[in-house]
Parts: structure tokens; C-alpha cells; sequence
């Protein structure tokens, strides 16, 4: 990493490697030890402008090249992510804290959508209508939106970025990003890559920043963005959707999920085991379509629990680049704090406690995998985001009734569930109130599918061929030809 200098501390603006204008910095920890990794420029509103100038500037050029050319470039890019797949991931885990192999994983699938949309850049058809009168000739084509801000949180730290700027880029827009205020690093990294790969400058952009509300407020509220996408928790996107309102800008939202996972009766429960495991403890809770809500036939319930304990009961706690681990640190104390007082509440109300349930003695950021059993919708827990390792456990009896305490909730993101009937698969997928529905499979993105949620769980999808539809706008011909 020394050696390519992937381990940035300016941030990128204009193609220029730069500093805050006031000098100022903030610190980056690893937060499996606590100790400082590197500092990156602590920016302000007067940095998010320029960023903002300059992607425009360099947009009146950008996007008069050819969908050919720009894949090209996106090509070149994606395969120097995959070159330095070892030191991006590494960087990963030390900044964010996830297990390597997890971290590996990360590069790859956000490498992914850079090569994916590199293809797609080539495929932004327009069309051709049959005419409603003989003297006139219907085409519509398609243009990129414009400037662009990505907003991206700390939990995927690549795979985030790539998957909104692959397809802006793709698209023939610009981009301005502010990566979590945890995990800048990794951002810096790709855009690093990204100047090595030949992308011109003020194509991409990024402000650091230890301020996020000053730097959004600029990123959203500024005419010469045309888009906004945005993942992160429900609350603040509910704050930038009200800002981009304003200026009416396109706007991609990925908000927080409380996704359902149901076990039926009929259900292989080896495989409903190791699904659910995945899909709850990977990156030690922190993703938005992880498990919330775990519910369990009562006819399976013994066994299933039986081996899901044992199965939570061998797993690792450690630093992300210790050999086997399975559970790495949560990102900061504020959140440890936020899932000791989840738990400590929901036991308060009569949940049990099966497994877990504390601040692990590896360190002071690491939480045990942890389980709750005889948890109800009365309890506060089976309404809120977890993001954290733990596992709430409920009973059902009835198909009917578990979708529709599955459908409780405001959120919308992912669901899964297991059976091994066929008419149960449709059924259950078609009643779910999800943008994504994991059938009898815990890991469910991909680049070449949407993802996106419903309710209040977001708008807009990503990746895909549906992907690149956001960064673009559709533009009506009339030709007027004679007779």
C-alpha cells in the first residue's frame, strides 16, 4: 500500500490531491485496537462548492464523449481494483474492522458494478415511436442527468461508492462523493485508482469531512447537483430528501431495513441454519438487509434453535485480519452503546437471554454474537434497526400470520424466508412487502440484480440494467419532416 500510496490523507478535487482550505484534519482509527491509522482533511461547505464547480465544470466535456470511450476508462478501473484486491481489502478491514475474507468479498462484488456498468455504458438505448401524424417522426433519447453527489456510508465502504459512481460515470455525469466520516480511506483508495486508471479530472471528486451535515447540506441544496444517492440510515434520508426538494433533484434513497426471516415448517433446517447465520452475523450485523427478526415455525422451533446456538456458539470474535475470525469489532463505541441499550431494554421487557448479550473481553468494540428468544412486537427491539449482532427470535404457527407481522413495519428492504413448497415460494413472495426476497438463500446482492427497497426503505434501485436509469433523463424528439 506504501508503495502505490493507496493510503491517501488529501482528499480529491479537480484532479488535484488537496488539503482543507483552514488545515484542519481528522482522524481515522482502527477499530479493532483503537489505534490512529492515518488523518484525511477535515473539509467544510467552501471545499463541497468547489467540488461542486469543478464536476460541473468538467462535466460539459465528460459528457460529450462516447459511451465507448467511457467504458474504456471504467474497464481500466475495475481492473486495477481487482490487481490490488489484497491491499484494498486489507485497507478495508484495518479501517472499517469486517473479517479479510469478508473484506476480500467486499472488493470483488464493488469491482463488480465498475465492470458491470462499463458494459452498460454501451446499452442506453433510446427510441423510436410510431408517429400519430404523417409530417412528424417521434425519438426519444437519453442524457445524463448532470453533477452528481453520492453520500455513502461506512459499512461497505467500496462497494457503496462503486455502486452509485459506476453507473453515473457510465452514464456520462460527474460525481462528488462524501464517504463515511469512519472509513474515509477506502474512498480515497478507489479514487486513487481511479486517476491511475485515466479518468480525467473533476469527474470524480471527494470531500472528506468530520461534518457531514455542513458538507450535505452544500451536496443536496446546490443547483448545479442534479442528483442525489443516497445510502444510509431512514431518519437522514428523510433530511435529504427534504433538501433536494427545493431544486427538484433526481434522487436514489438505500435507507435502513428491518428485514424478516421466516422458517417454515416444511424447511431443510441445516441449510435454514446456515442461511440465517450469513444473513444476520455477516459484518457483525452492520448491513441494512441483515436478519432483524428471525421467526420460527413452532413445529421446527427446538430443533432449529438447537443448532442456530451452536452454530452462534462457534463463532470467532477478533480483528478482522486474525486467521478465522467471524465477527469483527462494531464500527465505534457510539455504536456498542447503541446495541447494549437494545438489548438491555428489550431484556427489560421479558425477552431471553440465549447466547451473548455482552461487550465481548477481545476489546472494548467487539460484541458477542447474541440471541433472544421469546422476543414479541410489543417489545421495542422488533421495531428498530439493529445494526449490531444480535439475533431477536419469534414463534409462528400460521403462514398467513407471520407475513403479516413481517409486513409490520414501516421499512421495506429485504426479507427471506425458507420452504421446500413450491407454492409457498409464491405465495409468500408475492405477499411480502420487500424490494429484495431471499428464497431459501441468506446472501442475496449481486451486481447483475436491483437493489433497492420500498415504504420507507428507500427509492430508486442499484445495479442492474435498472441501474443506470437514475443517472439518466429522457429526452422527447419531434421532427418535423413534410409530406
Amino acid at each position: 500500500m506504501e508503495d502505490l500510496k493507496l493510503v491517501q490523507s488529501q482528499a480529491f478535487i479537480d484532479g488535484q490531491w488537496v488539503n482543507a482550505d483552514n488545515g484542519a484534519t481528522h482522524p481515522v482509527f482502527n477499530p479493532a485496537n483503537g489505534e490512529l491509522i492515518a488523518t484525511v482533511p477535515d473539509m467544510g461547505a467552501a471545499e463541497a462548492e468547489r467540488a461542486v464547480l469543478m464536476a460541473d465544470k468538467a462535466f460539459g466535456q465528460w459528457k460529450k464523449t462516447t459511451a465507448k470511450h467511457r467504458a474504456g476508462l471504467l474497464k481500466a478501473w475495475f481492473d486495477l481494483i481487482v490487481e490490488h484486491a489484497d491491499e484494498l481489502a486489507t485497507l478495508l478491514t484495518t479501517e472499517q474492522g469486517k473479517p479479510y475474507s469478508e473484506a476480500y468479498g467486499e472488493v470483488l462484488y464493488g469491482a463488480s458494478f465498475i465492470e458491470w456498468f462499463a458494459e452498460e455504458a454501451k446499452r442506453t438505448y433510446g427510441d423510436h415511436i410510431p408517429s400519430a401524424r404523417p409530417e412528424n417522426r417521434y425519438l426519444t433519447i437519453k442524457q445524463p442527468v448532470g453533477v452528481v453527489a453520492a453520500i455513502t456510508p461506512w459499512n461497505f465502504p467500496i462497494a457503496m461508492i462503486t455502486r452509485k459512481v459506476g453507473p453515473a460515470l457510465a452514464a456520462g455525469c460527474t460525481v462528488v462523493i462524501k464517504p463515511g466520516e469512519d472509513t474515509p480511506l477506502c474512498a480515497l483508495a478507489l479514487v486513487k485508482l481511479a486517476e491511475l486508471a485515466g479518468i480525467p479530472a473533476g469527474v470524480v471528486n471527494i470531500v472528506t469531512t468530520s461534518a457531514p451535515v455542513t458538507v450535505g447540506e452544500v451536496l443536496c441544496t446546490h443547483p448545479k447537483v442534479r442528483k442525489v444517492s443516497f445510502t444510509g440510515s431512514t431518519p437522514v434520508g428523510k433530511h435529504i430528501l427534504a433538501q433536494a426538494a427545493d431544486t427538484v433533484k433526481k434522487v436514489s434513497m438505500e435507507l435502513g431495513g428491518n428485514a424478516p426471516f421466516i422458517v417454515f415448517d416444511d424447511a431443510d433446517i441445516g441449510k435454514a441454519v446456515q442461511g440465517a447465520i450469513i444473513a444476520k452475523y455477516r459484518n457483525a450485523g452492520q448491513t441494512c438487509v441483515c436478519t432483524n427478526r428471525l421467526y420460527v415455525h413452532d413445529a421446527i422451533y427446538d430443533e432449529f434453535m438447537a443448532r442456530y446456538l451452536e452454530a452462534v456458539a462457534a463463532m470467532k470474535i477478533g480483528a478482522g485480519l486474525e486467521k478465522g475470525t467471524d465477527i469483527g469489532p462494531l464500527i465505534n463505541a457510539r455504536a456498542v452503546s447503541k446495541v447494549e441499550g437494545l438489548v438491555s431494554r428489550a431484556l427489560e421487557q421479558g425477552a431471553v437471554l440465549a447466547a451473548g448479550g455482552a461487550v465481548s473481553d477481545v476489546g472494548p468494540q467487539f460484541f458477542q454474537p447474541t440471541v433472544l428468544v421469546d422476543v414479541n412486537e410489543t417489545m421495542d427491539i422488533a421495531h428498530q434497526e439493529l445494526f449490531g449482532p444480535v439475533t431477536t427470535v419469534f414463534r409462528f404457527s400460521n403462514e398467513q400470520d407471520v407475513i403479516e407481522r413481517a409486513n409490520a413495519t414501516p421499512y421495506g428492504l429485504a426479507a427471506y424466508f425458507y420452504t421446500e413448497s413450491n407454492s409457498r415460494i409464491w405465495r409468500v413472495s408475492e405477499a411480502l412487502e420487500y424490494g429484495i426476497v431471499g428464497i431459501n438463500e441468506g446472501i442475496i446482492s449481486t451486481e447483475v440484480a436491483p437493489f433497492g427497497g420500498v415504504k420507507e426503505s428507500g427509492c430508486g434501485r442499484e445495479g442492474s440494467r435498472y441501474g443506470i436509469e437514475d443517472y439518466l433523463e429522457i429526452k422527447y424528439l419531434c421532427l418535423g419532416v413534410g409530406v
